[in-house]
């Protein structure tokens, strides 16, 4: 019995690792996305600002 417990307990050892990695990589490709959806906003907020030739975002250029 100790012996079928111990690989139950190893099971569920490695399948949390899994997880985990899986949740590792889901939150690297999430922060990537991020990072690219701030990047299309600075340039959307750049050309706007160029195109109404006014100060939006208070930075103090357009």
């Amino acid at each position: 019995m100790g012996i079928f417990w111990e690989l139950m307990q190893q099971e569920e050892l490695e399948e949390q690792r899994s997880k985990a990695k899986t949740l590792e990589d889901r939150v690297e490709q999430l922060e990537q996305d991020l990072g690219k959806t701030r990047k299309l906003l600075r340039k959307t907020l750049e050309a706007l600002e160029h195109h109404i030739q006014k100060d939006v975002d208070g930075d103090g250029t357009y």
